[in-house]
């Protein structure tokens, strides 16, 4: 080349010069505060020509703050990071969008039953209640009684055989179980009986009885011969079924066998009843 093209190339180098000394003598405020913090003096990156139009656009921008803030972007390892407020999430509400009840529908099939479980402990014993109200009173034929009380007024005196006594006076006769004609009692209700008998003795005579249960002799009732007529009594309780009969017989003895009464007063009786019933527990 000559020497004309040594001054066009010189003059180029020249005119670069002048453009871009400032250029290269500017550096960022960030950069400078990073080398500040790191010690370190090595030059920084040239810039690319949308940084000098970054800079450039906020050196002459009225509202420098604002758009910074708004459209400049950061890195996350850049100090002062800003922090981005999240949007709340939009809420519908449900009850403007529920529709009307619908119709019942049909009852489904009855399921299988289940397992019987297993019987639990049994519980405390609760607090004891109140006294209820009388109940209406039960149906008599279901009671269970009998009784009877007889008495004889006449004297009775023995001959050569068995005598069944008759009374003559009656005193209680329950339903008509004793018979007066033959001076027995007929057992309509199973179970247990007390029975009592009560005779007058007859001066020098002897008084010699049985109470008897079908024809069985059970007890007896006995006076020795004496001068003095005196009362003598027999009681016992006796365990009768159903069409069992209790009566009272005067003994055949050797000696005359007398019981004494009168006309206006009783001195013979003859009385029982039942106490507890056969299907009672």
């Amino acid at each position: 080349m000559g020497s004309r093209g040594q001054g066009l190339v010189l003059g180029c180098c020249l005119l670069l010069a002048s453009a871009w000394g400032p250029a290269l003598s500017h550096v960022p405020r960030g950069q400078e505060e990073w080398q500040e913090q790191e010690g370190t003096q090595e030059p920084p990156a040239p810039m690319d020509h949308a940084e000098r139009d970054e800079e450039k656009h906020e050196k002459y921008s009225p509202n420098l703050g604002e758009e910074l803030a708004a459209s400049r972007c950061f890195r996350c390892c850049d100090p002062a990071t800003p922090v981005y407020q999240a949007l709340p999430v939009p809420q519908i509400n449900i009850t403007i969008l529920k529709g009307e009840k619908g119709d019942r529908g049909d009852r489904g099939l009855q399921g299988k039953y289940g397992k019987t479980g297993s019987v639990g402990a049994r519980g405390h014993i609760g607090p004891k209640g109140q006294k209820g109200s009388m109940g209406a009173p039960g149906d008599r034929c279901k009671n269970h009684y009998a009784a009877f009380s007889v008495g004889r007024k006449k004297p009775l005196h023995s001959n050569d055989y068995y005598q069944t006594v008759v009374f003559d006076t009656e005193f209680v006769n329950l339903y008509g179980h004793f018979n007066m004609f033959t001076g027995r009692f007929y057992c309509y209700v199973p179970g247990i009986y007390f029975f009592s008998l009560n005779v007058h003795t007859w001066n020098q005579k002897e008084t010699y009885l049985h109470i008897m249960r079908n024809t069985e002799e059970v007890v007896i009732l006995y006076a020795q011969v004496s001068d003095r007529s005196i009362m003598q009594s027999q009681s016992l309780m006796l365990e009768l079924q159903e069409q069992d009969e209790v009566w009272v017989r005067l003994f055949k003895g050797e000696r005359e066998n007398a019981v004494f009464s009168d006309e206006f007063d009783t001195y013979v009786t003859f009385s029982g009843y039942l106490v507890k019933h056969a299907a009672e527990p």
